[in-house]
C-alpha cells in the first residue's frame, strides 16, 4: 500500500487555497491551476493530447473541466476506468473566520482561540481532523485522484488498460461540468476505442447518525427531483376574505401534506430515502396590496431509489388532491363558524379540488388556442431568458404563471411540474458483467485495506447526497425521462439535459471518498487517516483489480 498521507495532504492544501466557489469565477482559476499542475508531469509533456481543457457547454458562466488520461503499456487494452471529482465548492459566508476559510493551517490555529461546539473542539484537539472550505467536499478527494494520476503517469507499465481523470466544475449547482464532459468522453471513446468499464467518484461521506462508527463506500447513488407546484386561488379583498380563497392557504396544506411525509420515502434494496421537504414556499404578488395573492409557488426536494420521475408525479398528484380537499373542507368549516358568529349569510362554495400536470395544462391550451398560444409562449420564454437573475426554478414558475392566463377555467387549481435538474438514480447491483466486475473488484480491495484501518468500512447501495455520479449512467427508461422533459416549463430554453448522452456512456459507478463532518458548514472537516491514506489506497486497489497488475 502507498504511504501517501503527506503528499495527498499537501495536494489538498494546494487545492483548498484556490478559491473556487461555484458560479463566482474562481472555478476558472481552479481549472487553470489544475491543468498547469497536471501538465507539469513528464508523461503529459510527452503526450499533450492526453490532457484536455474543456469549456462547459450551454453555460452562462465561463468555466472549464480538466480531463486527463493515461494509456497503460503492460498489455494495451481498451478497458478504461474513470476517476471523477468536482473542483467547485459552496461559499464561505457562513464562516466567522472568513479570512482563514481557505487556509487549513491558519484556520486550525485560529479555531484554537474560538468558542467551539464540544464535538468540534474534540476533533480539533485530537489532531486527527483538518478544517477548511472544500477540505472535505471535496478537494481532498480530488487530491487522492491526483496522487494516483501522478503515480500511474510515472508507471504506465503497471496498467493493462487506461486510467481516465475527469475533474469537473459546477457540481454544487447545475452540473454543467459533468454534463459537458459527456461529449468529451464520447469523443475520446470514438478516437481511442476506450471501453469505459467502471467509474469511481471521490465525494465526501459522513456518519449517518450520532455515534455511527462506519465509513461508507457507496455503490450507485440516490436520484433527486424538484417537484414544483403553481397554486392559484380566487382573489378577494381581505375585508371580504371568504369571497375568495388565498392560494397561500392551499399551499400551506400542500406543504403539510408532503413535507416530512414518510409515505413518500422510497425503499429499495433495504435502504430508504429521507422524505421530501419544502425548499421554497412563496406567493407571486410583486408588491403589497390588501388583496389576497393570485398564485403561490412551492417546491420540494425529493429523493428516489427506484421510483421514476413519472411515478413521482403520479404519487404527488394524489397527495396534492388530498391537500386541496383538506384545505377546501377546512375553509368551509371556518366559513360556517364565522357565518354563525357574525350573523352574515354563508354563500355556496362551488370549488372542487383540481390538480393537473404542466403537460396536461399545456395540452389543454394548445387544443384551445392553437398556434396563437404556442407562438405567444415561445416569445414569452425568449423574453424571460433576458432576465439573467432568474434561475431555472423561477423561470419555470413564470412560464406556468403566464400559461395560466390562457386557461378558460380560472377556478382554483394546482399545476404540478419539474423546475430544475433531475439527477438520475443509479443502481449498481451486478446485473451485467461490468457491474459484477466492479463489485468484485471492490470486495477484493476491501479485504486488503480493511485490516489496516480501525473502523468498519461498510458498503451501501445508494450515495445519499446529490452528486455528479448521477450523470454517468441511467437506470430510467424512456417513459421516466419523458416525464421530466414534458413537465419542465423551461425545457429546451432555460434548461436542457441530453439524457441519451448519459445512456450512451452508461458506466457503473461507486463512491470512495473522504470522511468527515459538516460539509457546507463553517466547521467542515475531514479525518486525516481515512481521507489521506485509506481513500487513495482503496481506490488504487479497485483500479488494480480492474486494469492493473496484481
Amino acid at each position: 500500500m502507498f504511504d501517501c498521507r503527506d503528499e495527498v495532504w499537501a495536494l489538498t492544501k494546494q487545492l483548498v487555497r484556490i478559491e473556487s466557489i461555484v458560479n463566482e469565477g474562481g472555478e476558472k482559476v481552479m481549472s487553470q491551476s489544475l491543468h498547469t499542475l497536471i501538465y507539469s508531469y513528464p508523461y503529459f509533456q510527452q503526450h499533450i493530447e492526453h490532457i484536455i481543457y474543456q469549456q462547459t457547454e450551454n453555460d452562462e458562466q465561463e468555466r472549464y473541466n480538466v480531463i486527463a488520461f493515461i494509456k497503460g503499456t503492460k498489455n494495451p487494452s481498451n478497458k478504461t476506468v474513470i476517476l471523477m471529482g468536482h473542483i467547485d465548492t459552496v461559499g464561505i459566508d457562513d464562516f466567522s473566520l472568513k479570512e482563514q476559510a481557505l487556509d487549513p493551517d491558519a484556520l486550525a490555529q485560529a479555531l484554537h482561540q474560538e468558542e467551539l461546539p464540544e464535538a468540534v473542539k474534540n476533533h480539533l484537539l485530537s489532531g486527527e481532523f483538518e478544517f477548511g472550505r472544500g477540505v472535505l467536499d471535496m478537494k481532498s478527494g480530488v487530491a487522492s485522484h491526483l496522487y494516483l494520476l501522478k503515480y500511474y503517469s510515472e508507471h504506465p507499465e503497471e496498467l493493462e488498460g487506461n486510467l481516465m481523470m475527469v475533474f469537473e466544475c459546477d457540481e454544487e449547482d447545475g452540473s454543467h461540468g459533468i454534463i459537458s464532459a459527456l461529449s468529451e468522453l464520447k469523443r475520446l471513446r470514438e478516437l481511442h476505442g476506450f471501453d469505459y468499464i467502471a467509474a469511481i467518484n471521490a465525494d465526501f461521506v459522513s456518519p449517518r447518525y450520532n455515534g455511527d462508527p462506519n465509513r461508507y463506500i457507496y455503490k450507485g447513488t440516490v436520484g433527486k427531483l424538484l417537484p414544483s407546484f403553481f397554486i392559484t386561488g380566487s382573489e378577494t379583498h381581505v375585508g371580504s376574505c371568504f369571497e375568495g380563497i388565498d392560494p397561500n392557504f392551499i399551499a400551506a396544506h400542500l406543504t403539510r401534506q408532503i413535507s416530512y411525509n414518510p409515505a413518500l420515502c422510497n425503499e429499495a434494496f433495504g435502504e430508504t430515502t429521507v422524505p421530501p421537504v419544502s425548499l421554497k414556499q412563496m406567493d407571486l404578488k410583486p408588491t403589497y396590496t390588501v388583496q389576497t395573492a393570485l398564485s403561490a409557488y412551492v417546491y420540494f426536494n425529493f429523493f428516489i431509489h427506484s421510483w421514476s420521475p413519472k411515478e413521482v408525479l403520479e404519487l404527488l398528484k394524489v397527495e396534492a388532491e388530498t391537500a386541496f380537499a383538506t384545505a377546501l373542507s377546512e375553509f368551509k368549516q371556518h366559513y360556517a363558524t364565522y357565518s354563525k358568529v357574525s350573523g352574515e349569510p354563508m354563500n355556496d362554495i362551488l370549488w372542487e379540488p383540481r390538480v393537473m400536470t404542466y403537460e396536461d395544462m399545456d395540452s389543454i391550451l394548445q387544443n384551445e388556442h392553437g398556434e396563437a398560444y404556442t407562438l405567444h409562449m415561445d416569445a414569452f420564454k425568449e423574453q424571460l431568458l433576458q432576465q439573467t437573475d432568474l434561475d431555472t426554478r423561477m423561470f419555470a414558475a413564470r412560464v406556468v404563471e403566464e400559461a395560466w392566463k390562457w386557461m378558460p377555467n380560472k377556478n382554483p387549481a394546482i399545476i404540478m411540474f419539474y423546475s430544475s435538474l433531475y439527477s438520475p438514480r443509479i443502481e449498481v447491483t451486478g446485473k451485467n458483467d461490468k457491474e459484477q466486475n466492479l463489485l468484485e473488484a471492490l470486495d477484493s480491495a476491501l479485504e486488503i485495506v480493511q485490516p489496516t484501518y480501525p473502523h468498519p468500512i461498510v458498503t451501501k447501495n445508494f450515495f445519499p447526497y446529490i452528486s455528479d455520479m448521477s450523470f454517468v449512467a441511467l437506470s430510467d427508461d424512456e417513459a421516466g425521462i419523458s416525464a421530466v422533459s414534458t413537465n419542465n416549463p423551461g425545457w429546451g430554453t432555460k434548461h436542457y439535459v441530453d439524457y441519451e448522452a448519459i445512456r450512451a456512456i452508461n458506466v457503473p459507478v461507486i463512491n470512495i471518498g473522504p470522511y468527515g463532518y459538516d460539509a457546507h458548514k463553517q466547521y467542515e472537516r475531514m479525518e486525516r487517516n481515512f481521507t489521506l491514506n485509506i481513500v487513495p489506497n482503496l481506490t488504487n486497489e479497485v483500479v488494480k483489480n480492474l486494469i492493473g497488475s496484481r
